[in-house]
């Protein structure tokens, strides 16, 4: 691997070359309409939720969205992952606080288990470690 193959994303082979190249084993799912909490709720005692509420127009929301898809581990992941776009579905988000009893913010992660919002984050605070970390207890 050459200077140029760094510069335009080829990955330089060494100890953890090889896991930047893994796809994750989990996808979003979009999270468009307030009817599909009903199955989130269902969903959650199989399986645990997350939810990643994000505004597009906001740099902090941006930053906290990528961070977060780029630290978690696709080994570790033992959840059905939702997507929510602000600024397009607002109203889904007010039903969520209503729901899952947790106060609207943006950027936010919400873990959903058996029914109920079991842990929440926003802003800085969103970290894929600490959600392994919840998903595993």
């Amino acid at each position: 691997m050459g200077f140029f193959d760094t510069i335009f994303g080829k990955k330089a082979p060494g100890p953890g070359a090889g896991d930047h190249e893994k796809q994750k084993t989990w996808e979003w799912e979009p999270l468009t309409d307030i009817a599909q909490l009903e199955v989130i709720e269902k969903e959650s005692n199989m399986v645990p939720i997350v939810i990643f509420k994000h505004s597009t127009r906001c740099g902090i929301s941006r930053m906290a969205y990528r961070n977060f898809e780029s630290e978690m581990p696709a080994e570790k992941v033992n959840a059905k992952f939702y997507y929510l776009d602000l600024l397009e579905y607002r109203n889904v988000s007010d039903a969520i606080a209503t729901r899952f009893g947790v106060m609207h913010e943006s950027p936010q992660l919400i873990l959903i288990r058996d029914g109920k919002a079991v842990y929440n984050e926003s802003h800085g605070g969103i970290s894929a470690p600490k959600l392994v970390e919840m998903l595993a207890g």
